[in-house]
């Protein structure tokens, strides 16, 4: 067991105080905010003697002691209460409100913490419940000082907390937390072709942004991941949070890795945009699925239409059931300009956003702006069941103003629906997770930037076993008995394969006669007038020249029909499923009235047993 494991079971050992007085899913409300009081406490400590001397002196001059009070501390907060939580736990009587004091001696960012947290509640019912003092000795026992666990430690270890928290309340874990194992392969995604950033030793610099920040963990995942190939580089995290229980966490979270806390915002990103005007290098998003924006559609509009693509939301408006495209043209506004070294962002939708809504639609129009203006690199399908609350398939979008030459022009899309393992404990809908092997295959294909089947090997015994095949290899030789599968693992298209004009075809209104009837005036003067009752619509490829699809596909049925050209719409949608589809044909029928008749007789032979 890690440093960072040990002292997490360290510390939610204090849940066996709790137990009988909460319940286990309100556990985390006690200990995530003891735990940052606690290292608060551990790395101000140094410096506490020296600022409550200053505080006093700047105090009796009438000078807000705040700015000299950090400037010792060499931290954006500070502590100015006369006390500290080792002296709290000396008087068991006055300790609620001297609790209350030294929380309120804290810098303000720091205290708002505390507020969303709800912690003054937590402290009044632990009171009354007789363990306060209790709970606070626990935590004063817990060795957090700096020089005892570093920052990153401590960062991992607030982390496991937090997966506790989630995992043991199940029913809103997917609101706020996404599954690690998805957050590992967005990263690996995210930094693949940042050079800079990834070679030990450099000294680079980045920032990444989470508009939808939940308790933190994209954030954290990302920085971790960027520690580990190389500990030299800094990563600046940004982010916005609607929930004020995970913005508390996610902010508690920052504060203990030594972020600046002022960088992660409270609110709904899309009616008041914590971070106006910000550019980001990298973002990183989970937005709520299927969610509608009636809340702030008042908002949304008035930005739409009166700042169009000088807002966030120029493309267009999705319907409003589902808001997560909102987030998409909000991370895609928040782009460094490729000429200032562009971003690249990574979101995880669910299927909707990738074909709902016809040509002219507001989704049809944001995937033609993200076409057309050529931002998407690739779309990741991942399996069913690896969200906590929701089952159904979601997929990973990958966009960039900064594509390599090889790249332009194209999108590649990835099917890992396959890749994955069973969990040992399913965790609410979450039974499927993707381990380090399909992680990293993922990771090599997109790299790769190109083609790729799966070949799936069955032995004899009815065992599995999947191979990526890329293009030039030759795929694996079936067992004896066994059999061998090719399916398309990841594709490449040109963008505008995924374009389409909906053409209005038009047939002639024709009178008791069976005559055709004319325009009397105006433009229409001599033109047959169209019937509606017989218009139709059709969907022409953009690849494909119009009227050449019409001689084709309508003439030799409706010789007499022709296209309205005012009402031609272009849309655009990515049919993900039809460019994986693999057909396989029946079995042959005298192979299935082969089945039937053995399994007829068997249910004969059972009735017989039994009458006998």
């Amino acid at each position: 067991m890690s440093q960072s494991q040990s002292l997490s079971a360290l510390i939610w050992s204090v849940a066996d105080l709790l137990r009988g007085d909460y319940k286990p899913s309100e556990y985390g409300r006690v200990i995530l905010p003891f735990t940052v009081l606690r290292r608060l406490d551990c790395v101000l400590a140094p410096t506490k003697d020296a600022v409550l001397a200053e505080a006093k002196a700047k105090a009796a001059m009438g000078i807000n002691p705040e700015p000299f009070a950090t400037r010792l501390t060499r931290l954006p907060f500070a502590n100015t209460a006369e006390t500290d939580l080792k002296q709290l736990s000396g008087d068991p009587d006055n300790i609620a409100a001297n609790l209350d004091a030294y929380i309120q001696g804290f810098s303000a960012p720091v205290r708002d913490i505390f507020d969303r947290f709800r912690f003054a509640e937590q402290v009044e019912r632990l009171r009354k419940a007789g363990l306060l003092y209790k709970v606070t000795e626990r935590f004063v026992g817990f060795p957090l000082h700096p020089d005892q666990v570093s920052n990153h430690d401590m960062g991992l270890a607030f982390e496991e907390l937090i997966r506790k928290f989630a995992e043991i309340s199940n029913e809103t874990a997917g609101e706020h937390f996404t599954p690690r194992d998805v957050i590992r392969l967005m990263v690996n995604l995210l930094f693949i072709e940042d050079d800079d950033i990834l070679n030990p030793g450099k000294q680079a610099v980045r920032t990444i942004y989470d508009p939808t920040a939940g308790t933190g963990g994209m954030l954290s995942v990302a920085a971790e991941h960027l520690l580990a190939h190389n500990p030299a580089a800094r990563l600046t995290m940004f982010g916005q949070e609607l929930n004020d229980e995970s913005y508390a966490i996610c902010k508690a979270d920052m504060l203990i890795k030594g972020q600046d806390v002022r960088n992660i915002m409270p609110g709904n990103t899309l009616s008041e945009d914590g971070h106006a005007n910000r550019k980001f290098d990298y973002m990183l998003s989970n937005p709520p699925f299927g969610v509608e924006w009636k809340k702030v559609e008042k908002e949304v509009r008035r930005e739409h239409e009166q700042q169009g693509f000088n807002g966030r939301f120029g493309p267009g408006l999705p319907r409003i059931s589902d808001g997560s495209l909102l987030f998409l043209m909000h991370l895609i506004s928040k782009m460094t300009p490729a000429q200032a070294g562009g971003s690249r962002i990574g979101i995880v939708l669910n299927g909707s956003p990738l074909f709902t809504g016809g040509a002219g639609s507001g989704e049809s129009e944001i995937r033609r702006y993200v076409l057309e203006n050529d931002l998407v690199e690739a779309i990741i399908a991942l399996p069913t069941d690896m969200f906590f609350n929701t089952g159904i398939a979601t997929y990973v979008w990958l966009l960039t103003n900064r594509k390599p030459e090889a790249r332009r022009g194209t999108v590649q899309l990835i099917d890992a629906s396959a890749l994955w393992g069973k969990m040992r404990k399913s965790l609410g809908s979450k039974r499927r997770e993707m381990g380090e092997e399909d992680i990293a295959l993922v990771t090599r294909l997109f790299g790769a930037g190109g083609e790729a089947q799966l070949a799936t090997v069955t032995d004899k015994a009815g065992k599995a076993t999947r191979v990526a095949v890329t293009p030039g290899e030759a795929p694996p030789e079936a067992p004896e008995g066994g059999s061998v599968k090719l399916a398309p693992l990841a594709r490449l298209f040109r963008n505008e394969a995924f374009g389409y004009r909906t053409i209005t075809v038009e047939r002639p209104l024709c009178d008791e006669a069976g005559r055709p009837v004319l325009g009397q005036k105006g433009k229409q003067k001599g033109k047959p007038q169209p019937d509606t009752a017989r218009r139709d619509t059709e969907n022409v490829p953009l690849t494909e020249d119009i009227h050449a699809y019409v001689e084709r596909e309508v003439k030799p049925h409706a010789p007499d029909a022709w296209i309205d050209e005012e009402k031609t719409k272009v849309g655009y949608e990515i049919p993900f499923n039809r460019h994986f589809y693999v057909f396989e044909p029946p079995r042959p029928l005298e192979v299935i009235d082969a089945d039937l008749k053995a399994v007829t007789n068997n249910i004969k032979r059972m009735l017989e047993g039994l009458s006998a």
